[in-house]
């Protein structure tokens, strides 16, 4: 039988966010723009949002549990992973359904409690299965197709830090996190 999830409806999306205890990361594509780029003498670049890397620093100070399942290995990952104080990090799995399984193994956790975003075929194994699929504009066809959100801004580009706000406000804390940075009625002119 063919999955053919189909976007949800704002209150059944919420309904879903509000259940989310783990948020999963692809790279390529999510929290990149899909680029690779490699210089003559063999090293990797790639570039991450600033926004992507505060709104995972903020839905991790909610209580959201936050990780990255990519199946290539880059240094990089692992850098911008620990920077960002994220703990769940599993590199160079090509088959991500099964490395959730074992992430699982380890952290019992029911699949209607995770969320992943994802963009491209090697994704839908874990999207076709989480209680909430995530995707960027940029993402396949075939996985825009079996999502249940979409951002709005592309993969490296934002795209993270829009569902991390969409798990807050779901969640009823995405006041609370940005109140520290606003004004105070003392302090505004």
């Amino acid at each position: 039988m063919q999955d053919t999830r189909k976007p949800l409806s704002r209150a059944r999306l919420q309904e879903r966010a509000a259940d989310i205890k783990l948020l999963l990361l692809d790279v390529d594509g999510v929290l990149t723009d899909g680029r690779l780029y490699f210089s003559n003498d063999g090293n990797e670049y790639k570039a991450f949002s600033t926004l992507d890397g505060h709104g995972i620093k903020m839905l991790q100070k909610s209580g959201v549990t936050v990780g990255i399942i990519t199946g290539r290995t880059s240094g990089l990952v692992a850098r911008r992973a620990r920077d960002l104080g994220v703990t769940v990090l599993i590199q160079g799995r090509e088959d991500k359904w099964l490395a959730l399984e074992e992430l699982r193994a380890d952290r019992p956790l029911p699949l209607e409690n995770i969320a992943f975003m994802g963009d491209d075929w090697p994704d839908l194994g874990v999207m076709t299965r989480v209680g909430l699929a995530l995707t960027v504009p940029n993402a396949h066809k075939s996985v825009r197709e079996r999502a249940h959100w979409c951002s709005d801004a592309p993969g490296g580009q934002g795209a993270v830090r829009e569902a991390c706000d969409l798990l807050m406000e779901a969640q009823g804390c995405f006041d609370e996190r940005l109140a520290p940075y606003l004004a105070t009625p003392e302090g505004s002119v």
